[in-house]
């Protein structure tokens, strides 16, 4: 299987439900129900596979940039995913930070700390590509839990959405 980067990047152990496994997207992953799971998160879209292949193919020729993770259930079914993206500095002597984006478990697979579980391998994988720091974005509610998961309060995101959209929860404009 064409994988999007090497597994020797992802930790030798890592505890989950038994028959289930963490490893890098696969190239095949568009008929395993990695968009399913990602519109647990937000809109997705209609992507075709061939959109679906063409997208991958360019991520994957960058290979030291993108580290996207599938949890794969007893079935060979995604049922969680995160990502991790590489941002080359020129600060910290050449340094890079680690974003990480789409961390959604199925609705099904919650509470079975899947969640967590991406977060760590995503950390591992950042301090593995030489990464200083790891940086995210949640929701106010989604707090606690990346707070469990050893992330502080570090500043306050900003957006700037160019499709008319805005998050779910952001506040809502009155006119009074």
């Amino acid at each position: 299987m064409a994988s999007l980067f090497s597994e020797t990047l992802l930790p030798t152990t890592t505890e989950l439900p038994e028959g289930y496994s963490v490893r890098p997207l696969q190239r095949t992953d568009y008929q395993k129900g990695f968009l399913d799971v990602l519109r647990v998160l937000t809109k997705v879209g209609d992507i075709s596979e061939e959109a679906w292949l063409e997208r991958y193919d360019w991520m994957a020729k960058r290979n030291e940039e993108y580290f996207i993770i599938c949890i794969v259930n007893g079935e060979g079914t995604i049922v969680g995913v995160g990502s991790l993206v590489i941002e080359r500095k020129f600060l910290r002597n050449l340094g890079a930070v680690g974003h990480i984006e789409d961390i959604t478990v199925q609705s099904s697979e919650q509470g079975k700390k899947l969640g967590l579980r991406i977060i760590q391998t995503l950390d591992h994988i950042a301090q593995q590509v030489g990464c200083y720091k790891c940086i995210l974005d949640c929701s106010e509610k989604n707090q606690p839990f990346y707070e469990k998961c050893g992330y502080k309060l570090a500043g306050v995101q900003m957006a700037r959405y160019y499709d008319g959209s805005t998050p779910k929860d952001a506040p809502v404009k009155s006119d009074a």
